[in-house]
């Protein structure tokens, strides 16, 4: 009899169908995608590790949306927010977020990790250097990737995802655009915006503690 599939296959499972993915956009930008790229069968690797330690279950999870992820981040290790040591001073924010609540195992117990958009986006100048951008930064990016987000915004939902409260990472534009789209697909009952770890770290650090309490809190709390 076959095993039935749990948490962590299906999230195994997205990352296989993100891998065959080929998207046309607009002249001077370009997809990061992990799972494509030179080092695939290493962030495969690292990914499944991942999946195995954290997600090999069939409990239910809620879940936690960033906008896109960044070159240097996600699409080194294929795992969402996690995979280059404490990487950046936002990913080291998410990390005393993750610690105050009790730790990876009991976080992953209760959250799965992605993007609106979850693959990277960079956009190209003329002399061939890169640089991250959102999918929300150019209107015609936007409409070339709307789609895509649709179809795998179903996808992530279908993970096994608790649906009544989805939790937003950036309380500007990523915030606008998945209440935007909420209104007309109903993928969740409430989305709850947080602050963007930029924000905190950049032009607010002496809040910080201030800022992972209330990630905290309302990452602890029972929404209707």
């Amino acid at each position: 009899m076959a095993r039935r599939m749990n948490f962590a296959d299906r999230a195994l499972q997205f990352n296989d169908m993100l891998a065959l993915i080929s998207l046309d956009l607009p002249t001077g930008f370009r997809i990061v995608n992990p799972f494509q790229e030179d080092q695939k069968e290493h962030v495969r690797s690292m990914a499944e590790a991942f999946y195995r330690k954290y997600y090999d279950d069939a409990s239910s999870r809620r879940l936690i949306l960033g906008s896109s992820p960044a070159r240097r981040g996600t699409a080194v290790s294929g795992i969402p927010f996690e995979g280059s040591s404490a990487m950046t001073s936002s990913s080291g924010f998410l990390d005393d977020v993750i610690t105050q609540y009790g730790g990876r195992r009991r976080f992953y117990a209760d959250f799965y990790m992605n993007f609106v958009c979850p693959l990277g986006i960079v956009r190209v100048s003329p002399k061939g250097r890169e640089v991250n951008c959102n999918y929300y930064e150019n209107k015609e990016l936007q409409e070339a990737l709307y789609s895509f987000i649709i179809d795998t915004l179903r996808c992530q939902v279908g993970l096994g995802i608790d649906t009544s409260v989805c939790y937003c990472i950036g309380s500007g534009q990523n915030f606008r655009f998945l209440s935007q789209i909420n209104k007309e697909f109903h993928f969740f009952g409430t989305i709850v915006p947080l602050e963007h770890p930029r924000f905190v770290v950049q032009y607010n650090p002496g809040r910080k503690d201030e800022y992972i309490a209330k990630y905290v809190e309302a990452l602890r709390r029972e929404w209707p």
